[in-house]
């Protein structure tokens, strides 16, 4: 009986342990990102476990592609499409498969020609992230961009992806202790559905509450200077 218990308290620990590991690595990530600092996400992107290395090479491709170096953009995309790939081959969970479709859609929205190969793919791996953890918050995320990239004529829309956005943000709600990630993203990707729709003032309301969640995001950071800027020529 004492062997027993010894043997699942260990395990319960191990399985702590790699939880606050895993958090721990998304935490650096995001900060990483939040100050669009490309060379420690490359940096990132060759260290830890397989998920942890896809995300970081997926915020490097956003980080590249808002600061100009789209081919260094595609590149991490790719790898972040390998690793997770291998990784949901043998072994799927709600959040790398939610991923991957959100790398699917990136890599279609850099290469339009691929829209055929990675469509069905990004919205399978969507539709299994579903079934497994209906209620994940990065997966109504994910939807939300699917949304906001696809067009018009393929079921993309942009009331769909702020309708979808903020059912993410009511989602994020929920308590947290593991991957975490894509809270303050959800406001940036609604606010810049609401700026589609003719909403600016709703959309610098959704970067301004970003920022309250993480208060050096530097995109939401990115589209009110821009917008202000904007403004200000007028």
């Amino acid at each position: 009986m004492k062997t027993l218990f010894f043997t699942a308290s260990l395990a319960l620990s191990s399985a702590l342990s790699s939880q606050l590991a895993n958090a721990e690595s998304i935490e650096n990530i995001d900060a990483a990102a939040n100050q669009m600092d490309v060379n420690t996400l490359k940096s990132y992107s060759q260290q830890g476990a397989d998920y942890q290395q896809a995300y970081a090479n997926y915020r490097l491709a956003i980080t590249a592609n808002i600061v100009g170096q789209p081919t260094l953009a595609v590149s991490a995309l790719e790898d972040a499409k390998t690793t997770l790939e291998n990784l949901t081959s043998t072994s799927s969970t709600a959040d790398s498969l939610a991923l991957l479709s959100s790398v699917y859609g990136m890599l279609i929205a850099f290469d339009n020609g691929k829209a055929a190969t990675y469509g069905p793919k990004a919205g399978k791996a969507l539709a299994q992230a579903k079934q497994l953890e209906p209620n994940n918050p990065r997966i109504t995320l994910v939807e939300a961009i699917s949304a906001f990239n696809t067009p018009t004529m393929y079921g993309g829309s942009m009331q769909r992806a702020a309708d979808l956005a903020s059912q993410a943000i009511e989602l994020y709600a929920n308590p947290c202790d593991n991957i975490c990630w894509g809270h303050a993203e959800a406001y940036t990707w609604r606010g810049l559905a609401k700026q589609n729709l003719g909403d600016l003032e709703g959309a610098i309301a959704d970067w301004n509450t970003a920022l309250t969640v993480e208060s050096d995001y530097a995109w939401a950071q990115f589209l009110l200077q821009q917008n202000t800027q904007q403004n200000a020529k007028r």
